[in-house]
């Protein structure tokens, strides 16, 4: 298989079933960035130390495969079109994830600055193309429907990748550095 097919060279790019849309449109925004994400993670998980649940960002990896499937297809235009089922079990192990690794660290008092490691920096660049990947599918709800599990799982997600950042820093006897609030 090619992998250049020069259908998008005008562009437009198809969704799951062939609908062909432009490629500024909200639904390509919003699975493009879920994409970004998990690249990003993908180096994230080159980076890791010890530790640090490998297997849990692996399975992340794979459900964002599934929500970006949910988001390239149109289901207006073709309902019959096979998706992959969206687990909510992911979303309790994510929560489970952050409760093992928050029960290790100390109270957060003030605004973090991201940084620290290079697998917590790189975690805080995840956690921030996270939230901007959960923005960009809210902005496609308002124009279509989306699943619900989608917006849960990278809200949840960002806050696991916070955490991890901070445990990783942890683990590495770090001292965060925190945010100096100068306003009176």
């Amino acid at each position: 298989m090619k992998i250049y097919t020069k259908t998008g060279d005008q562009g437009t790019t198809s969704l799951v079933g062939g609908v062909r849309i432009d490629k500024s449109h909200a639904r390509i925004e919003a699975y493009g960035t879920i994409d970004e994400l998990n690249s990003a993670l993908g180096y994230l998980l080159s980076l890791l130390p010890d530790g640090v649940d490998v297997a849990l960002l692996e399975r992340v990896q794979h459900e964002l495969f599934n929500i970006g499937t949910h988001l390239a297809t149109d289901r207006e235009q073709r309902p019959d079109a096979p998706v992959p089922p969206l687990d909510p079990s992911n979303v309790t192990q994510l929560e489970a994830s952050i409760d093992q690794m928050q029960a290790r660290l100390p109270p957060q008092a003030h605004f973090i600055l991201p940084g620290g490691t290079p697998a917590a920096a790189w975690a805080h660049v995840c956690r921030t193309i996270c939230r901007r990947a959960e923005r960009r599918v809210v902005s496609l709800s308002h124009l279509a429907e989306v699943p619900s599990h989608a917006l849960l799982y990278l809200n949840r997600l960002s806050d696991y990748l916070f955490v991890l950042a901070r445990f990783i820093n942890h683990n590495a006897e770090l001292i965060e550095k925190t945010w100096q609030n100068t306003c009176k």
